[in-house]
């Protein structure tokens, strides 16, 4: 084979493969959003009963609490892409408990309860779980509250709120410096 015909070859391969990757990249990143559904792992009354949890857990004092940073999507979301099936069905039922539970406790919902109604209950759950968990066995699945702790502490910290208004927050912090003077009673930091 000469030169000519094997520099021409190249060409039109190099060629096809920029004029592919430019069709690609004109045409196949765009997303038909008409054809795509609303993505959600629980319903929306789940979300707001899991925003009001969250704000339990975390509630508003000097800085905005958990329901502020819209804690009950970032769970859903975390939940959706991340759990598995078995996972996914703890947390739902779950979350059913939750609000049955309280239902059958104060013959209200968990929404219309009064905040020392709803620290009760979760602290009640919260005990069950720690006993549960004392006799839990190797194979044993996570107890659902445990898991809603976890994604609401993440969510919360993780979040522009709770990482810029809850933790001491320096946006570029510079050099380390591992004697840092600490005050009793100072916020952690979210950089370090």
């Amino acid at each position: 084979m000469d030169r000519r015909t094997i520099i021409k070859q190249i060409s039109i391969m190099t060629g096809a493969a920029f004029i592919g990757g430019e069709i690609f990249i004109q045409s196949g990143c765009k997303s038909d959003t008409s054809k795509l559904q609303p993505v959600s792992f629980f319903s929306k009354e789940q979300v707001s009963l899991l925003d009001e949890i969250g704000e339990t857990i975390l509630p508003q004092t000097d800085t905005p609490g958990a329901k502020s940073t819209q804690i009950g999507s970032f769970i859903d979301k975390i939940v959706k892409d991340c759990y598995s099936s078995e996972q996914q069905n703890i947390l739902l039922s779950g979350i059913e408990e939750i609000k049955s539970g309280f239902e059958n406790k104060y013959s209200i919902s968990f929404f219309k309860g009064e905040a020392s109604q709803r620290e009760e209950f979760l602290n009640e759950v919260n005990t069950n779980m720690i006993q549960k968990n004392k006799n839990k066995k190797k194979d044993d699945p996570v107890h659902y509250f445990l898991m809603l702790k976890q994604l609401t502490i993440l969510g919360y910290f993780t979040s522009e709120t709770g990482a810029s208004q809850a933790l001491n927050y320096i946006a570029v912090p510079g050099k380390y410096d591992g004697s840092y003077p600490y005050k009793k009673g100072d916020k952690a930091w979210a950089t370090q």
